[in-house]
């Protein structure tokens, strides 16, 4: 791999920490508004909970690097984040079918910090990190089995959104 100047590459790692860690508390604010309203999907409920649990052990990992390097997240960002994931939830509850909207969304949510994480992992490497890298391959590694149970999901969620809607019932949530 190409040699970069040290303070680019540290520049462009701390940069994309404190993004992770703002679309990290956008994520929380995004499954928070989706629980909250989750009435006939348990296991979508069972497994936004779980990988909320990642999530909060994600923005801890980020944290750790961030002091490692002598830096902190940035407030704005994770602020602004997190209301527009408060934001894009409350948009989709207003449609009849609010699940599947949701989980479209949490689909391409995932692989966006999928995308972010194999980023920081390109700038770990390239920047001599190494000490970030096995924290962010977890981060990674989680953001993946996700975005596979969303989209493993997306079938049975459909047929049973169509079940519900067919007998009358609340099916949207």
């Amino acid at each position: 791999m190409a040699a970069y100047p040290a303070d680019l590459t540290r520049a462009l790692f701390v940069t994309g920490l404190r993004n992770a860690h703002a679309v990290e508390q956008q994520a929380l604010a995004l499954m928070d508004r989706q629980l909250d309203r989750l009435v006939n999907y348990p296991e979508v409920s069972d497994h936004l909970r779980m990988h909320r649990g990642e999530t909060e052990s994600q923005i801890s990992r980020i944290e750790q690097i961030l002091d490692q390097l002598q830096e902190t997240h940035s407030g704005l960002k994770d602020t602004a984040l997190s209301i527009m994931g408060n934001l894009a939830a409350l948009g989709h509850s207003f449609a009849e079918d609010e699940i599947l909207k949701n989980s479209f969304a949490n689909y391409a949510f995932e692989n966006f910090e999928v995308a972010s994480y194999r980023s920081l992992l390109t700038v770990a490497d390239a920047g001599n990190f190494a000490f970030a890298t096995p924290l962010l391959q977890t981060s990674l590694r989680e953001e993946e089995a996700m975005a596979s149970w969303v989209i493993e999901n997306v079938p049975t969620l459909t047929l049973k959104y169509l079940s519900l809607k067919a007998g009358d019932q609340t099916a949207g949530r």
